[in-house]
C-alpha cells in the first residue's frame, strides 16, 4: 500500500502589509522556500514530479502560474513543472492534498505542495473590479437576493459579515472576541521568545543586505483595552474588528511529500503520514462554518476521535472562527493553536494552509503528539481538514 509522507516543511517569516516583504516580489519569494527545502531535504531538485502552488489572487505579479514561475527563479531544473490552484484560504492545504493523492494513486513520487501571497504587492480583491467584471453571474446572485449579510457589488458575499453573523449565532460578544485575540498574540510571543519558529522558517535575503528571520505581526503592546478602542468596520454595532482578525500579509511555505518507500530508497526521513483528508463546504453568506462538517468527517475517515488528538491548527480568519468550532467540536481550547494564529502571525491567503501545516508539525514534534488536526475557513463557504501522524512519536 502506497502511503503520503511530508519529509520536510519550511516557511518564510510571515510579513505585515506594507513590512519587511514588501519589496519581495512573490515569484521569488516562493522560489526561497522552494530552495530551502531542497537544501534542508538533500533531495535533487530534478526527482520532482510536480510542483502544486497554491495562490488566491492569481492577477498581476501572481499571474501566469505561479508555481512554474517559481520553479524557474528557484533554478530548478526546466524538467520540473508546477500548477496553481485557488480554494481560497484553504489554497496550499489543497496543494497538500492534491500532492497526497499523487503519491499514494502512484501518479507521482516525488511532489511539493505549498503556495504564496504578497497581499502587500497584490491586494486582496485585485481580480475583481469594474474593467473585469464579477465572479458572480446572475443566477448566482439571484439565488441569494435579499439573503442577510448580501450586499450589492462586485463581492457580494463578505467574510467580515460573516464573521459578525457567526459571533451572532453563537452568541459571542465583544469583549470575548478581544481577549481571544489578545490570547494569540501572547501565545504567539511567547513560541517566538522560546525559539519555537526558528525551525520551520528559512531566513529571506533582504535588498541592500540583511535578512528577514522573523514573523514581524505580532503585537507584544497590544491590550484590551486597545483592541477595545478598534471600530467594527462590518457593522456598526457589530463586534469584529481589525484586532480580531487576521492581518493581511506577505508569507510563502512549502512541504515535500513522498511515498514511506520513495522516501527510504532516495535516504530521506519522514517526519509524518498524512492519514486522512476531508473537505466540506456550508453557507456561502456564513462562509466561515464549515471548518465544523469538515472536521467531522475528516475525524471519521481517520477513525478518530476528537480527544485523539494532541494539537490542533485551526485558521483564525477571525475569532469568531475557532471560537465556533471549539464550541461545536468540545475540543480542549488548551490544544487548539498553542503557537498562536493568524489573528498574531498573519494570514498570507494561499500561503497560509502550508504555513499553519508547518507550523502543527512543529508542534507535533516538540510535544511527541501522534495526531494532529489543521482545518481552514475557506471564500465561498468550503473548508479543508488534514489529519497528520507523526511518526516518531
Amino acid at each position: 500500500m502506497r502511503d503520503a509522507v511530508i519529509v520536510e516543511a519550511v516557511r518564510t517569516p510571515v510579513g505585515r502589509r506594507k513590512g519587511t516583504l514588501a519589496g519581495v516580489h512573490p515569484v521569488d519569494l516562493s522560489a526561497r522556500v522552494l530552495t530551502a527545502l531542497a537544501e534542508r531535504s538533500g533531495i535533487d531538485p530534478e526527482l520532482v514530479d510536480d510542483v502544486v502552488w497554491g495562490c488566491v489572487s492569481q492577477v498581476g505579479e501572481q499571474s501566469w502560474n505561479i508555481a512554474r514561475n517559481a520553479v524557474l527563479a528557484a533554478g530548478w531544473p526546466e524538467s520540473v513543472p508546477g500548477t496553481s490552484i485557488d480554494r481560497q484560504c484553504g489554497s496550499s492545504q489543497q496543494a497538500l492534498h492534491f500532492a497526497a493523492a499523487a503519491v499514494v494513486s502512484g501518479q507521482c513520487d516525488v511532489v511539493v505542495a505549498g503556495g504564496v501571497e504578497a497581499m502587500t504587492r497584490v491586494p486582496m480583491g485585485s481580480s475583481v473590479g469594474h474593467d473585469v467584471g464579477t465572479p458572480f453571474g446572475p443566477q448566482v446572485l439571484a439565488r441569494y437576493a435579499g439573503v442577510e449579510g448580501v450586499t450589492p457589488g462586485p463581492l457580494p458575499f463578505n467574510q467580515g459579515v460573516g464573521a459578525e453573523l457567526i459571533a451572532r449565532r453563537y452568541g459571542f460578544g465583544r469583549t470575548q472576541l478581544d481577549e481571544y485575540a489578545l490570547a494569540s498574540h501572547a501565545k504567539a510571543a511567547a513560541a517566538q521568545d522560546a525559539g519555537l519558529f526558528v525551525d520551520e522558517i528559512v531566513p529571506v535575503p533582504l535588498d541592500g543586505g540583511g535578512v528577514f528571520d522573523a514573523d514581524e505581526g505580532i503585537r507584544r503592546d497590544t491590550s484590551l483595552a486597545k483592541l477595545g478602542e478598534l471600530p467594527t468596520p462590518f457593522r456598526p454595532d457589530g463586534v469584529v474588528t481589525a484586532g480580531s482578525a487576521s492581518q493581511i500579509s506577505d508569507g510563502s511555505a512549502a512541504m515535500l511529500v513522498t511515498t514511506s518507500e520513495k522516501a527510504r530508497e532516495l535516504g530521506l526521513t519522514p517526519i509524518a503520514r498524512v492519514h486522512a483528508t476531508a473537505l466540506a463546504a456550508a453557507d456561502p453568506v456564513l462562509m466561515l462554518t464549515a471548518p465544523m462538517p469538515a472536521t467531522v468527517k475528516v475525524l471519521a475517515k481517520a477513525g478518530l476521535g476528537i480527544d485523539d488528538i494532541g494539537v490542533f491548527e485551526v485558521n483564525e480568519a477571525f475569532a469568531p472562527v475557532p471560537l465556533a468550532w471549539l464550541k461545536d467540536t468540545g475540543a480542549d481550547p488548551e490544544r487548539v493553536n498553542p503557537r498562536g494564529g493568524a489573528i498574531a502571525l498573519g494570514h498570507p491567503l494561499g500561503g497560509s494552509g502550508a504555513r499553519l501545516m508547518t507550523t502543527l508539525l512543529g508542534a507535533m514534534r516538540t510535544g511527541g503528539h501522534r495526531y494532529g488536526l489543521q482545518t481552514m475557513c475557506e471564500g465561498g463557504g468550503m473548508a479543508n481538514a488534514t489529519v497528520l501522524e507523526l511518526l516518531d512519536a
